[in-house]
């Protein structure tokens, strides 16, 4: 058995331009999504989130590599997994008068779920009190959740969530992400396509960052923030033109930052404390300067960034 439900090599798709020529959206892109928890799936808007997503669910047909869903080659054995897979690309469609529980009803038995089901996943998604409240009276975050309930009937082993927390308040997405966090410890597979990298960073626990198509840099979350050296350590003390005469005699380069000073390039925060302690100097704050998934991301990407709000709805055609 492989350790990853979902692998691409050589993924490549094109789309013709309306005046002739091509346009590359995915560019031999090499993704791999480890078994069990959350793998964020990240990169700028047009980067091929989204077209690689549709593809791995047979939406769309790629140019060129193959894809691995589930150890079965796609599309040509995608029946074959399909139900072991829930997904949310676009928007669901939702029988507006209806209510929340009669809408999964209607879905359950269309795929042979039983009943039960459809309690189960209406309490995993915390919908439970609301189900009978008509579709059209649900909020945004009420109407994800139901969305992600009904990728839920089928007790998928995968599920693909596309932006889950676009458009919401900060509750909705306090609780979606709670959700996906849940799903993700429950044993679920969880690709999480999202433009909010801090999103990514409290909620995965891997990722893969892409940019023009390609992968830039995959591996664990931690692992990734790991790879940018903190380039230094931000004191504050009650002399600080004092302090910074200490610390650069002492050969360290620094900064005025405001009230504090900034250290560059320190390996070991405790020779700045030692340097102004024995200039009777003493230090009351001393914090680090740590990297963030958002600067590995900016590094990768060469500054480009993402949208603060809003979807990345990237069909990546011109």
């Amino acid at each position: 058995m492989t350790d990853h439900v979902i692998e691409t090599d050589g993924l490549r798709k094109e789309f013709r331009r309306v005046r002739g020529g091509k346009h590359v959206a995915v560019d031999d892109l090499a993704l791999a999504v480890p078994r069990g928890g959350v793998h964020g799936f990240l990169g700028p808007n047009g980067s091929g989130k989204t077209t690689t997503i549709r593809m791995l669910l047979g939406l769309s047909r790629p140019t060129a590599g193959s894809m691995r869903l589930l150890g079965e080659e796609v599309p040509r054995r995608l029946p074959a997994v399909m139900d072991r897979v829930g997904a949310i690309v676009e928007e669901p469609k939702f029988l507006p008068t209806f209510t929340g529980r009669r809408n999964l009803s209607l879905l359950g038995r269309s795929i042979g779920v039983p009943r039960s089901r459809v309690d189960e996943v209406l309490s995993e998604v915390g919908l439970e009190g609301r189900d009978g409240d008509r579709y059209r009276t649900y909020s945004l975050g009420m109407r994800q959740r139901l969305a992600i309930a009904a990728a839920l009937l089928k007790s998928p082993d995968v599920l693909i969530l596309d932006e889950p927390t676009n458009g919401l308040d900060p509750a909705g997405i306090r609780d979606i992400r709670q959700l996906v966090r849940d799903l993700g410890a429950s044993g679920v597979t969880v690709l999480l396509s999202s433009h909010i990298l801090a999103e990514v960073q409290q909620v995965c626990d891997s990722a893969t960052i892409i940019g023009n198509g390609r992968v830039l840099s995959s591996g664990s979350v931690e692992e990734l923030v790991g790879r940018e050296t903190a380039p230094g350590v931000r004191v504050r003390v009650s002399e600080p033109e004092r302090a910074r005469h200490l610390l650069e005699d002492a050969g360290l380069a620094v900064t005025p930052d405001g009230t504090r000073l900034y250290v560059e390039c320190v390996q070991d925060p405790a020779r700045i404390t030692q340097v102004l302690a024995e200039a009777g100097l003493f230090v009351s704050e001393l914090v680090p300067d740590r990297a963030d998934l958002e600067q590995v991301f900016l590094r990768l990407t060469g500054g480009e960034g993402l949208p603060p709000s809003g979807r990345t709805d990237e069909k990546d055609r011109p």
